[in-house]
């Protein structure tokens, strides 16, 4: 891991609110069929450019509460449909956690890391749950930047 600055950016796509024990169940969980819808729906031109993200804002508290869950892109929703809606990553220091792999694994281990580092009682850094992100730069590739103090 390590820890990034990152500039504000406006990322466009698909939202649902849930929190982590609806998501804990497999028959329940919102975030996989959000994905799907998004990847149904959504052209993402990576010809251009154009990359995928996972933002999670609108933290309730921490951990346990409810959160907003955004999947989407960073290319222009002008020309696309109306339903897609904005949110922008917030400037500031992340911690970053990387994987290469298969699709969803290294999702699932990133994450893992996540939850391993914010539970230690000696860590360096503090969780602010302001905006957190996933960035997919290919394929077999995750980043999960996580705001911190």
């Amino acid at each position: 891991m390590e820890l990034k600055f990152i500039s504000a950016k406006k990322i466009n796509g698909l939202t649902i609110r849930t929190d982590n024990a609806t998501e804990m169940d497999p028959h329940n969980g919102k975030i996989g069929r959000l994905w799907q819808t998004f990847d149904e729906t959504v052209p993402v031109d990576y010809k251009k450019g154009e990359r995928v993200y996972g933002v999670y804002s609108e933290y309730e508290s921490d951990h346990t509460g409810q959160f907003t869950v955004l999947a989407g892109f960073d290319g222009s929703a002008n020309s696309l449909d109306s339903s897609l809606e904005s949110v922008t990553i917030r400037e500031g220091n992340y911690l970053v956690f990387k994987r290469k792999g298969g699709m969803p694994q290294i999702a699932i281990d990133a994450w893992a890391e996540v939850w391993n580092y914010f539970l230690q009682d000696n860590k360096e850094y503090i969780r602010l749950y302001t905006t957190d992100f996933e960035y997919y730069p290919n394929e077999s590739e995750i980043e999960v930047h996580i705001a911190v103090e």
